[in-house]
């Protein structure tokens, strides 16, 4: 029997995915601090995969409710615009914490570290090697990302398939680059103040790009299965929203983190120069 609602809200029907996504990102954190302290993975990899299972279940459902019953109205629909927008407000806060950390370490140098940046013995990364060709990857794939909504919103079909596709080679090349470049350091996350900051902003924006590249997989899926019109297609803004975060935060990286600290490096006849110097060179001219 049909049931009409006087309402534009979905309430949807009882849920085991909220509950099971609770216990496995439980098992997740638990499984990490297990990792850390005793070198074991197994608690770690069952909650990931149980995150994994449990998070791809819900967004079938979610498919299912906006695409084949018609559930997402324009309130819902615009609810989760807004709930995409906070996560990604959360995001810039959480990214902005780690600059916090490497320009707070980075403008005033402990004694430790000799009062130079970057430390004694750590040579950085030449940025315009690696770093500025995964630059130009990524906002090539902002522009082909872009490419694919408009092309979407002309009901250009073909082009928003090849475009998106386009977008998520881009992605894989940008992490199979940022792996290379990993396995290529001179340091490690172990090596002073710098490494940690180093490979914990870098190494959470290449978790960001792992999973944005995901999510625009499955877009492409999507699209190829005629999920998306011009009018009904908020996943792939959505992906598309989330994508261009992830080349807004690559850019302030690779500025700060990558052109900024090697150029302290390479203005400095030895090995780290103290921030504060340049400043004061400038005053003094």
């Amino acid at each position: 029997m049909m049931k009409f609602t006087f309402h534009p809200f979905h309430l949807v029907n009882p849920s085991p995915w909220p509950l099971m996504s609770s216990i496995g990102a439980f098992l997740l954190t638990s499984g990490l601090v297990k990792w850390f302290h005793f070198f074991s993975t197994d608690l770690f990899l069952v909650g990931a995969l149980s995150v994994i299972l449990s998070s791809v279940q819900w967004w079938r459902d979610i498919v299912r409710e906006g695409t084949f019953q018609g559930l997402h109205t324009l309130k819902v629909q615009k609810g989760l615009q807004w709930g995409m927008i906070l996560f990604i407000v959360s995001e810039v806060l959480f990214f902005f914490s780690f600059f916090w950390a490497f320009f707070h370490s980075s403008l005033s140098p402990s004694l430790e570290l000799g009062g130079v940046w970057p430390p004694a013995g750590v040579e950085p990364f030449n940025p315009f090697n690696i770093p500025l060709l995964n630059t130009a990857i990524l906002l090539s794939s902002g522009a082909t990302v872009t490419w694919a909504h408009h092309s979407l919103l002309h009901q250009e079909h073909s082009e928003a398939v090849n475009s998106l596709a386009l977008t998520v080679v881009l992605g894989i090349y940008f992490t199979s680059l940022q792996a290379f470049e990993y396995m290529e350091a001179s340091f490690s996350i172990a090596d002073s103040v710098y490494g940690s900051t180093f490979f914990v902003a870098t190494g959470f924006h290449g978790l960001h790009v792992i999973i944005g590249t995901t999510f625009l997989m499955v877009c492409l899926a999507r699209l190829l299965m005629s999920h998306f019109s011009a009018s009904h297609h908020f996943g792939f803004e959505a992906a598309a929203w989330y994508w261009h975060f992830v080349d807004v935060v690559w850019l302030f990286l690779y500025i700060s983190i990558y052109w900024w600290g090697s150029y302290l490096y390479s203005t400095s006849s030895t090995n780290g120069f103290h921030p504060w110097g340049l400043l004061q060179m400038i005053s003094s001219e």
